[in-house]
């Protein structure tokens, strides 16, 4: 009988517990209508919308609206510590320049290497005009 008891206050317990969640969860949603999100709903729902998804409910499109804020700011800053790490590496060979200088230059290799290391994601980007190594060269020299 003891036994018995257990699992009802464990159901009883449970049960609390998951109404706490969806009390949480409806207060989260409802104040999602106050919230001004960074990426604008529209532009949401257009990706949504293009991916086959419709939703008629605000609070759905600004859940993803902070969700893909979120991961846009984690890239961000996984892309901004390779790039520290990858200008630590030139402070060993330039140091007093370095000193002078302490910008910092996100580049797309940091971008790529940060999607590629933390989220599985491999980029491959267009070599533009300015990316060539021919670039400021006298046309008569170029290998095309």
């Amino acid at each position: 009988m003891n036994h018995n008891q257990n699992q009802n206050q464990n159901q009883q317990s449970s049960e609390g517990s998951r109404h706490d969640d969806d009390a949480a969860l409806t207060e989260f949603l409802a104040s999602l209508m106050d919230y001004t999100p960074t990426i604008p709903d529209e532009l949401v729902e257009h990706y949504l919308a293009k991916s086959g998804f419709q939703c008629p409910d605000v609070r759905l499109i600004r859940l993803v609206a902070v969700a893909t804020q979120k991961f846009v700011s984690e890239v961000a800053t996984d892309a901004l510590q390779q790039c520290k790490a990858r200008q630590a590496s030139v402070v060993k060979d330039k140091r007093d320049k370095q000193q002078k200088d302490k910008r910092l230059i996100l580049t797309m290799e940091d971008l790529s290497r940060a999607l590629r290391e933390q989220y599985g994601v491999n980029v491959k980007h267009q070599e533009y005009f300015a990316d060539s190594p021919s670039t400021g060269l006298d046309p008569a020299s170029r290998e095309e």
